[in-house]
């Protein structure tokens, strides 16, 4: 057996490589139908006729040439660290653009197999892609599959194995850049060959330090002191023939592109089908003038409805459920002869406010998060980013801040993490600090109870309703993303590509299944985690008492002549600020500071909620601005400790605080007065 051989995965952005690596090595990666998901690289291992492999998914990208994110990491992988055989996964119904990045790729080395992926999806559009001419024309083996359905993996598997076990050589195509360009390569090409590894063609380095590229260029800057009089040679050889650094770029990505065309006419053949016309007519309708936003925000709120109809009756299963357990735990501490006190403190504070969070937490997402991803793997959610795109660039932002808000409606911390698909640093910050502003899944809850209790007892209109809540919200991300571009975080917006994939029936199974373990259950841990040190605190501040009242209600007290000013009590205040660990438990906190009790309180019916709330003074007025505040706060604690972990700095941490915080207190102040 010989040592683990390293291949590298890439391609075009949703062209299924995080199937094709799920297929190979048996993990789990998260596939979506839409650009910009994977930003880190992935690793696996699998084992195949004697040898150990490790497959490396690195980010979707439509170049090396260019330096987005997702290319930077991409091109230094494949450029300056060692590998065996590169996989160039490339869509079948979209050979042309595809090319582009395997030629690239021939450059550096022809220690490369394309696999044609997507072979079903050509099928269904009448697409027929003649793979053996393909092959032919570029010089490396090329593989038809359907990665979804395994088909073609085993014939990928001995293909990368004859490459890098048996010595496979073949001549790759290479694309001639005319008089000028390739004699100034060339002699670069011949000056540098001597430091550069066999694996890679010194020509790529050649190519790229002659566009200017920075990372190439301090790459062969370290391998030779003479570079510099390399590379001045070759561009004196440019100058000759008006070649600048500029021209020369132009001139390399008009031949890539004339070349990929030029194999994709001659190697497809396709026929208009049925299922094109279909994606034509949905396009029109989703991506229309007139139609867009109305369907989108209908689709929008069917889920919400969805969500808010399925998701009670469950709740209300569970709390009854985890009264009967709490009773029983506490019943066998006691047999056992724990003290009454821990007792109090694990059952009514620790395990209360665990179960309070499952209870509430899971059932809406149970539903939110599945509808969330099938719509995704549909090719709705990249529709949805496309008609918003322009509103962001009009606000100074990046158009993939529009995904990023997208993936916050399901958590923040998610919707942070996206964000490092976008390239530009400021934009970037600009993505972070606003993504607060969009109301999580774990904010639904408390929406849902106070929407249901004071402005409509209908499912459909509580959906209605809430749906009007999240567009105030995209507003106000509109709002302060315009306002941090003209003052923090001033510059200019940046372009980007994002491509709208063709619709796909999506796999019910597997994208609930996996919805179900990498995003319900995930998130739920994380309130889980998050909520057990909530409950001591919850607890402590219930059960000790300055004078005749306790802690809880004297900083309730306390804080009443704030929470006034912006419509709420400070009852309220109090319980969003506990709440910081998860928005969950907001509501239980209310209600046992209301009702004078130790113990975090539970209600037996949304009426029987009100009757309390309405008591303690609550009006339509209090309900709505504790909704409003519920979209606009500080962010949780899992989402704050990512935007620390994604931005390295207190200063923009702290700003993602203000920045939701102080819009909901200007926004709660301004109902508050108008009322």
């Amino acid at each position: 057996m010989n040592g683990k051989k390293r291949i590298l995965l890439l391609g075009n952005a949703n062209v299924g490589k995080s199937t094709v690596f799920n297929e190979i090595t048996g993990s789990h990666q998260h596939t979506g139908n839409w650009t910009g998901k994977t930003v880190d690289t992935a690793k696996g291992s699998y084992y195949y006729k004697f040898n150990d492999y490790e497959l490396i998914d690195l980010p979707g990208t439509y170049s090396l040439l260019s330096m987005s994110e997702e290319e930077r990491i991409t091109k230094k992988t494949l450029c300056f660290e060692n590998f065996d055989c590169v996989v160039c996964v490339i869509d079948a119904t979209a050979l042309e653009r595809n090319l582009n990045l395997v030629l690239q790729v021939l450059e550096l080395t022809n220690k490369a197999v394309v696999l044609l992926n997507l072979c079903d999806e050509a099928k269904k559009k009448n697409i027929k892609v003649d793979e053996k001419k393909l092959s032919q024309m570029l010089g490396i083996p090329v593989i038809k599959a359907t990665a979804r359905s395994g088909r073609g993996i085993n014939e990928l598997l001995e293909e990368v194995h004859m490459l890098c076990t048996c010595s496979a050589d073949y001549d790759a195509f290479n694309c001639d850049y005319g008089e000028g360009a390739e004699p100034a390569s060339d002699c670069l090409e011949k000056s540098i060959k001597p430091y550069i590894e066999n694996a890679k063609s010194p020509r790529f380095f050649s190519l790229r330090a002659l566009e200017g590229d920075s990372d190439t260029i301090s790459y062969l800057n370290s391998l030779t002191d003479s570079f510099e009089d390399m590379l001045a040679d070759a561009k004196s050889i440019l100058k000759n023939h008006n070649i600048d650094s500029k021209s020369f770029q132009s001139l390399i990505a008009g031949r890539l592109n004339s070349e990929s065309k030029n194999i994709a006419e001659q190697c497809t053949f396709a026929l208009p089908s049925k299922k094109q016309k279909r994606e034509e007519l949905l396009d029109k309708i989703l991506l229309g003038r007139y139609t867009s936003i109305p369907v989108m925000l209908a689709i929008i709120g069917i889920v919400l409805w969805l969500t808010i109809l399925g998701s009670n009756y469950p709740s209300e299963l569970l709390s009854h459920a985890f009264e009967k357990l709490e009773a029983i735990t506490a019943e066998w501490l006691n047999s056992i002869g724990v003290a009454d006190w821990v007792i109090s403190l694990f059952v009514n504070g620790v395990m209360k406010t665990l179960l309070w969070v499952v209870a509430v937490m899971l059932p809406p997402m149970a539903i939110f998060f599945p509808l969330f991803s099938l719509l995704e793997d549909f090719g709705f959610l990249p529709r949805l980013a496309f008609n918003l795109d322009s509103a962001f660039e009009s606000c100074g932002a990046c158009g993939k801040q529009a995904l990023t808000t997208c993936m916050g409606y399901g958590c923040n911390a998610v919707g942070v993490t996206a964000c490092r698909i976008i390239d530009s640093p400021r934009e970037r910050l600009v993505a972070i600090i606003t993504n607060s502003l969009t109301p999580c899944n774990g904010r639904f809850p408390l929406l849902i109870a106070v929407i249901s209790m004071f402005f409509t007892k209908n499912s459909m209109g509580a959906a209605v309703i809430l749906l009007t809540m999240l567009c105030l919200s995209v507003v106000m991300t509109f709002v302060t993303s315009k306002v941090l571009s003209k003052t923090v975080l001033k510059g200019e917006s940046s372009s980007f590509v994002l491509e709208l994939p063709s619709f796909r029936k999506p796999k019910f199974l597997r994208v609930i299944g996996e919805t179900v373990r990498q995003k319900v259950l995930l998130v739920l841990f994380r309130a889980v985690v998050v909520a057990a040190p909530a409950g001591v605190i919850i607890w402590i501040m219930s059960n000790i008492s300055v004078g005749d009242v306790t802690l809880l209600t004297k900083t309730a007290q306390l804080l009443e002549p704030v929470g006034s000013l912006i419509g709420l009590d400070g009852v309220i205040l109090l319980s969003f600020i506990l709440g910081f660990p998860a928005n969950e438990i907001v509501i239980p906190i209310a209600l046992m500071a209301y009702l004078s009790s130790d113990v975090m309180t539970d209600y037996t019916s949304l009426e029987g909620l009100k009757d309390i709330l309405v008591t303690h003074g609550w009006t339509a007025k209090t309900a709505l601005c504790t909704c409003v505040f519920s979209m606009f706060h500080f962010p949780c604690s899992t989402t704050l400790i990512t935007i620390w972990r994604e931005t390295k700095s207190i200063k923009w941490t702290v700003l993602s605080v203000l920045t939701p915080l102080v819009t909901g207190v200007l926004l709660c102040a301004f109902i508050n007065i108008i009322s």
